[in-house]
Parts: structure tokens; C-alpha cells; sequence
């Protein structure tokens, strides 16, 4: 028999006590009674992983194998081991049996009676309302501490700061790191100069040679506004000053997004005072530095619309993946610029992008009539619809190869029982019967999974006609007003319908999306940043 061992953990403090080694050996001994064997190479560990989320890489490799139909039973020391939340234990159950694995619990083993299976939910459901007591107590807990002034909020110790080893979170053995103080003074310092901007910070900080506090050679923006704005360096530390949110964009809708959260600043009114602890610069500097970012935010690039540009925010740069804005010259000209053509610092390197400047006019005419083009002929979005969902299946083709795998079948039906007959009467011995009776029922189970596959084309078919219909009716809808559209109207329908525009010098990629409901055409795409994460967009 091919079996399969997972094991899992979901904190540190698990890993060290051994509980990895304990649910191994525990599975092991379970199966060397049963005189089984399993290879090493079968041994699938979480170390570390939380149950309550299917995003395991262990897991996901026994997945793959499962897929293959290379496992019969696989062996887990607790339903909790596999998931915390019983939904995802019903669904990993079922798909795992679907491919022909059986999963065993050691410590309940399930059967298909009622009484296992409701037990088996009853558990599930515990250990899922378990888990969720457990994170609030905790949280409660560490929020307790913190308003009593006995627990430090910080996960990263903050750029200037050192805190004794053996209690990390001790708001009393928090200290000065005179080498990196004298930096947090000079970035202050420079920044209060005027017109020196954030990115000229970076500048200066770099041409000295100074390390990031990540170890890295370059600063970037975010880390120098960080400190800017965080009120540690005055003395105080605050906690409940950020909450973790589902991310919303990506530093370029090129590329993937590499965490699933950002962090959004609460009103300083919810903040919760923790201690005091030394302060690296004064109060006086510090409140003259938050004026100016806040005026430096209020008359930013992204805020600043005097001029109007078709593609504002949906042009990038097929280079160097960066996302590109509109800018003015002093001749009247306006041109789409690579951030890091500018500034180096956005690309992350020594060299500047090397691509060209993008003639504002030129690419938004482009645009907007290739885009009046598709509205006029929707034909081309209907081809493409086909294109992507494997082609057109005509009736009366769908209906010939549909009785033609039926034939098939019925033949591969009658010859198993002329075999059958023919073992019954002893024309052939067991051995012959059941290697020919095997080819049949693989050759059966063929044709079943392709005509299920057949089926389930016939239904995209169905629901290719019914989104052709809604976006020919949509199309039809809006292309009378084309020809009279203001600028304001141009750029509602460019955020609907395209998710971004890439230019790489001479060459122009446009992609689209479509609306397939009537409520989806009230949505603009380009602000579901959400729909970016952790994959690319074709």
C-alpha cells in the first residue's frame, strides 16, 4: 500500500518541544504494526504553519501528489493537524478521497458511518472555536499589558533603539544606540531644511554609505517617511497606532504583490499611550517636520490633477515594470515618464530606465480610438471570449461526439460480459479474465472522463453565449455617445474598461476588461487594487 504521513505545527514553541518528532513517531509505530512500509521521501511537515489557512507548502506538495494518483492512505495524528476550521477539513477530506487517498486520524479513526462523520464535525467545529478563543484571549492579554505600560508594542525593534535580550518587550530597558541616533538626527535635520524633499534624504544618505536599518544599501521612501512620522523618536511610545488590512495595490500592477496586508494609521485619538522612553530629537523639530509632510502630501503629483491626462495612473512601463506618470514641460508639451527615468531610487539600481519619454497626446488618441474601436465592434471581445474557453462547439458537433464516446461505451459494456460468459464457461482461466476485464475498465473510465469533460464544455459553451449577449448589449448601449464624450465621461469609461496600458518604446499593449453584468458596469476596475494580489494579470 502507498502511504503518505503529514504532520504539522504552527508556532516556534511547538517546533522546539519536539511535537513534529512526536506526531512522526507516533505514525511511524502505527504503521510498522500493521507491517506497512513508508518512504522517507512520503513524510510531509508543516513546521510552523498556522491550520487555519489551506496555504501550506507541505500541504500543497501532498496535494500534488494526490492529484497524481500516486497515494492510497494517508495518515494524520488529528483532524486539527489537517485544518483548524472544520470547512477546510471537509474540503480537503473530499478532495483528497476523490483522487483515491483515504485519510486516517490515529487518534479517532473515521469511518463512513453517521455517527463518525457527525463526531468528526463535532470536533472540527471545537477545534475551529478553540483556535478563535485562543488569538482573543491573546490579543486581550497584550492589549491589557499594554495599557498598564508593562509590554512594548513592538514587533521590529524601531531604527535608534536597543532593548536588553532577555526581556525584549520591557519598556524600562529600552536604550539609545548613540550610532544610529546621530543618523535619526541628521534625517530629521535634513528634512526640515527647506525644499529638501524625502527622496533627497535617500540621496544624501547613500552618498554618505550609511546602511538601512534592514541592511540594506539603498533607503527607500517608505522607511524615511516611517521615521519621520513615528512619535518614538520624541519619547513615547504608543501602541494600537496601525491596523493590519487586506492590501489594496501593489508598488506596480506589473507585479506581484509579495504580502497579503499593509497597515493603515489609525486617528491618533485610538492611539494608546505606553511609556516614555529617551527622546533622539525635540518636540519643537518634530512637530515642524509632520507640518511639512502634511502640507507635502496635500500638494503631491497624485493629488495635483491641473492637468489632464486620459491616462492618469494606468500607464506602465514595459522596461522596467514601474509604473509611469504625466508631467508637464515648460514648452507645453506633456509626456508619460518612467518613475525611476527620473529617479533611480523607484528601480532600486545605479542605472536610470532607459526607456523613452511617452507623448501624452499621442497615447491618449491611441487609446481612446482603439478603445472606441472595440466599443463599435464588440465581435473581437466575443472571439477572444471564445478564444480563452477552448473555442466554439457547434450543436450538432457536440451531439456526434457525444454519441460517439456512448457507442463506445455500450461496446466496451458488451465485451466485458462476453468475457464474463466466457470465464463462466471455462474457455479462459482466472488470470486471463481478470487481465482483459482490467483493460476494459480502464478503457470505460476513459471514455466516461471524457465524456464528462465534453459536458462540462457544452455548459462553458452555454455560459459563453450568455456573456457575448451582455457584452454585445453593452456595447450597443454605450457607443452612441462617442462621438460627443467630454473628457470627464473619456476617462470614466478608460477606468471601466481598461486595467492598464504598457508601453515598451515603440510598442503599445492595451488590456482590457469588460463588465459582464449590468452591476459589474457601475465598478470601476482600476480601483479593485485587490484583484492584483499574488498573481499576474493577461
Amino acid at each position: 500500500m502507498r502511504i503518505v504521513i503529514y504532520v504539522r505545527v504552527s508556532t516556534q514553541r511547538q517546533s522546539q518541544s519536539q511535537t513534529i518528532d512526536q506526531q512522526i513517531e507516533r505514525l511511524a509505530e502505527h504503521i510498522k504494526n500493521r507491517n506497512w512500509a513508508l518512504d522517507s521521501e512520503n513524510i510531509f511537515i508543516d513546521d510552523g504553519y498556522s491550520g487555519s489557512k489551506l496555504n501550506r507548502p507541505g500541504l500543497d506538495r501532498l496535494r500534488d501528489k494526490v492529484r497524481n494518483h500516486e497515494m492510497e492512505l494517508i495518515l494524520i495524528t488529528a483532524p486539527d493537524r489537517l485544518a483548524r476550521k472544520y470547512i477546510h477539513q471537509v474540503l480537503l477530506i473530499e478532495e483528497l478521497e476523490k483522487f483515491g487517498a483515504k485519510v486516517e486520524f490515529l487518534d479517532r479513526p473515521m469511518s463512513q458511518d453517521p455517527h463518525d462523520q457527525l463526531l468528526l464535525q463535532i470536533r472540527g467545529a471545537v477545534a475551529e472555536y478553540e483556535r478563535t478563543l485562543i488569538t482573543d484571549r491573546m490579543r486581550q492579554g497584550r492589549l491589557m499589558k499594554m495599557k498598564a505600560g508593562t509590554l512594548l508594542p513592538w514587533t521590529i525593534l524601531p531604527f535608534g533603539y536597543r532593548t536588553d535580550p532577555q526581556h525584549p518587550r520591557d519598556p524600562t530597558k529600552v536604550r539609545i544606540e548613540e550610532s544610529e541616533a546621530a543618523v535619526i538626527s541628521e534625517i530629521f535635520a535634513w528634512y526640515a531644511e527647506e525644499k529638501t524633499t524625502i527622496r533627497e534624504v535617500c540621496r544624501r544618505l547613500q552618498a554618505h554609505g550609511i546602511i538601512a536599518p534592514k541592511g540594506d544599501k539603498r533607503w527607500s521612501s517608505s522607511t524615511i517617511n516611517g521615521i519621520l512620522s513615528n512619535p518614538v523618536y520624541i519619547g513615547i511610545v504608543y501602541g494600537e497606532r496601525m491596523r493590519k488590512v487586506e492590501r489594496k495595490y501593489r508598488w506596480s500592477p506589473l507585479r506581484v504583490s509579495r504580502t497579503e496586508y499593509s497597515h493603515k494609521m489609525l486617528p491618533p485619538e485610538q492611539w494608546i499611550e505606553i511609556a516614555r522612553i529617551p527622546a533622539i530629537i525635540s518636540k519643537q523639530q518634530y512637530d515642524l517636520v509632520q507640518a511639512k509632510l502634511a502640507k507635502n502630501q496635500q500638494v503631491s503629483k497624485r493629488n495635483n490633477k491641473s492637468h489632464e491626462y486620459l491616462l492618469r495612473a494606468m500607464v506602465s512601463c514595459g522596461v522596467c515594470s514601474l509604473a509611469c506618470t504625466g508631467r508637464a514641460s515648460k514648452n507645453g508639451y506633456s509626456y508619460y515618464w518612467c518613475q525611476s527615468k527620473h529617479d533611480c531610487l523607484y528601480k532600486g539600481t545605479e542605472k536610470r530606465c532607459q526607456s523613452r519619454l511617452i507623448p501624452v497626446k499621442q497615447l491618449d488618441e491611441l487609446v481612446w480610438r482603439d478603445l472606441s474601436e472595440v466599443i463599435v465592434h464588440p465581435e473581437s471581445i466575443n472571439n477572444a471570449l471564445a478564444r480563452a474557453h477552448a473555442g466554439h462547439w457547434l450543436p450538432q458537433q457536440l451531439q456526434s461526439r457525444l454519441a460517439t464516446l456512448r457507442k463506445g461505451q455500450a461496446s466496451l459494456k458488451q465485451q466485458l460480459e462476453r468475457l464474463t460468459q466466457a470465464y463462466l464457461n471455462e474457455v479462459i482461466l482466472l488470470e486471463e479474465f481478470k487481465r482483459r476485464r482490467m483493460d476494459i475498465e480502464e478503457k470505460q473510465l476513459s471514455l466516461i472522463s471524457q465524456e464528462q469533460q465534453l459536458m462540462a464544455q457544452a455548459e462553458n459553451q452555454k455560459e459563453i453565449s450568455h456573456l457575448a449577449s451582455s457584452i454585445t448589449d453593452f456595447c450597443q448601449r454605450i457607443k452612441s455617445g462617442l462621438q460627443l464624450a467630454t473628457f470627464e465621461q473619456k476617462r470614466q469609461l478608460v477606468e471601466l474598461l481598461i486595467d492598464r496600458v504598457v508601453v515598451t518604446n515603440e510598442d503599445v499593449e492595451i488590456r482590457y476588461v469588460v463588465p459582464t453584468t449590468k452591476n459589474s458596469e457601475n465598478i470601476l476596475f482600476c480601483h479593485l487594487r485587490s484583484d492584483y494580489q499574488n498573481r499576474e494579470i493577461s
